[in-house]
């Protein structure tokens, strides 16, 4: 990652100014812009856990931004990077998030000053259960006031390590497993949390290639087939992003950065066969079907149609945005752009999707997962043989007809299979993502086309965020 200049705000202090050039093309009764801007409330625990024969003392937050809606809802990441102001910017994202997408929750955000890497897996869940304690004796792990999620550096694993230590302080609780969503599926979990915030930054593309206006004013044409994607950070979001747009859309993946460096093949380079040499090696430096660069901002500046960083924040900033050559970027990860070079970006016309839309997809699909918890039920369960008690119905007409009509016409050969299953979770999951990126594209869009004083879709993004707060607060009658 680059070195930030000095004149470089910081990661909190981007998401203040972009609010804050947003909250200036409103207009919003006097009070509610700081209202919204500030966050609420931010615990700070520190726990010791006795660990190799000594107690080790640990630092973790829980930052609540807004709660115009309950429950608040954000991830949590373990990282030794992690602090106050990051969490507190992430928490304050989160808000605005969820008001895009409309998933009914306030922001909230967490962390863990913790390297996973440097303990055992039986250590890490001493230390996560204790963390899941602390903050569960405050109301800030409740399926009705505070639901955490996966973020850097946490996963299914962590996940079920909190819902279980939260089943055992409430074990009265009906609904307990709402606790905490991206479970595993065997624990509570949704098909398809996984693979959530890189499917909806498949379909965030999608449907800004669906209106050629905005492909037009990116510099692009055409649809998503053969445009060529370089993609920062091959973690959960970026391996899955990277994957469909290369499987499903065509897309010709030409360069990947990782920590190790970068791989860079105008070719194009095989999404699944990089992830397995990194789970196997552990970095991409001898991956042996693509050039690497020991100096991975050689490809993070290099030609390409699409850029998409899905790794840490601040990746693009004042330094290196002059040399950012892609015409479309699409954030992945939170804040990876900073505001001094969204700034530079815009004016010199790259188009951005920006974090609060783009990777969005976890927060919807993790609103599914609360859903199926609280409702006790899977997705698909009561109407799935239904459906195809319906579809068999018309099918059973087609083949009467086909053989009525003998080779004048007959039923294509995969369509009775095809249309003869009714829809599983995952389908329904990934259905219930699209529609919600698709209507959330278009609400941001409206303000993009629809005002001559916005410029850019992260502006539209927070004007349709804050909005929705704003109305949220006015409902409630503050």
């Amino acid at each position: 990652m680059n070195i930030m200049p000095q004149n470089e705000p910081t990661f909190r202090e981007s998401v203040d100014i972009m609010y804050n050039r947003a909250v200036a093309l409103m207009d919003l009764p006097p009070g509610l812009e700081e209202k919204i801007r500030v966050c609420n409330a931010t615990y700070t625990v520190r726990f010791g856990v006795r660990l190799r024969g000594k107690v080790e003392t640990f630092t973790g937050y829980r930052s609540v931004h807004s709660e115009h809606m309950e429950p608040v809802k954000g991830g949590i990441r373990f990282s030794l990077a992690v602090n106050q102001d990051e969490v507190e910017a992430l928490a304050a994202l989160m808000t605005y998030k969820c008001a895009v997408v409309e998933a009914p929750f306030g922001g909230s955000k967490g962390g863990l000053c913790v390297d996973p890497n440097q303990w055992e897996e039986h250590e890490m869940e001493q230390i996560t259960r204790r963390f899941a304690y602390e903050l569960a004796k405050r109301d800030l792990i409740n399926p009705s006031q505070n639901v955490p999620a996966p973020d850097m550096g946490t996963g299914e694993r962590e996940m079920s390590w909190i819902a279980d230590q939260y089943r055992r302080m409430n074990t009265t609780d009906i609904n307990a497993a709402a606790c905490v969503t991206g479970k595993p599926p065997h624990a509570g979990g949704i098909q398809g949390r996984v693979e959530a915030t890189g499917r909806g930054v498949e379909y965030a593309l999608r449907e800004f290639f669906r209106e050629p206006e905005d492909v037009k004013k990116a510099g692009l044409s055409g649809t998503l087939d053969g445009k060529r994607v370089v993609v920062q950070g091959l973690g959960n979001v970026g391996y899955h992003a990277a994957k469909f747009l290369s499987e499903e859309d065509g897309c010709k993946v030409i360069g990947i950065i990782e920590r190790d460096g970068a791989l860079f093949n105008e070719a194009g380079i095989d999404v699944e066969a990089v992830r397995q040499w990194i789970v196997k090696h552990g970095g991409v430096a001898t991956y042996p079907d693509a050039t690497h660069h020991a100096d991975g901002s050689k490809v993070l500046e290099a030609e390409c149609d699409i850029l998409v960083p899905a790794a840490l924040e601040g990746v693009i900033n004042l330094q290196n945005a002059p040399r950012i050559k892609a015409p479309l970027i699409i954030e992945a990860a939170n804040g990876p752009v900073t505001a001094g070079a969204d700034e530079l970006l815009r004016e010199r016309g790259t188009v951005v999707i920006p974090d609060l839309y783009a990777n969005a997809g976890g927060v919807t699909v993790s609103y599914f997962e609360w859903v199926k918890n609280l409702s006790h039920i899977r997705f698909g369960r009561m109407q799935r043989r239904q459906e195809e008690a319906r579809h068999e119905l018309i099918v059973n007409e087609l083949e009467r007809l086909d053989a009525m009509l003998g080779d004048a016409w007959s039923m294509s050969p995969d369509f009775k299979r095809r249309y003869m299953r009714g829809a599983d979770e995952l389908e329904l999951v990934r259905s219930g993502l699209d529609d919600t990126m698709r209507a959330a594209f278009q609400a941001m869009r409206e303000t993009w086309h629809g005002r001559s004083d916005v410029h850019d879709l992260r502006t539209a993004g927070f004007i349709t965020a804050i909005e929705r707060v704003a109305q949220s607060y006015a409902a409630k009658g503050l």
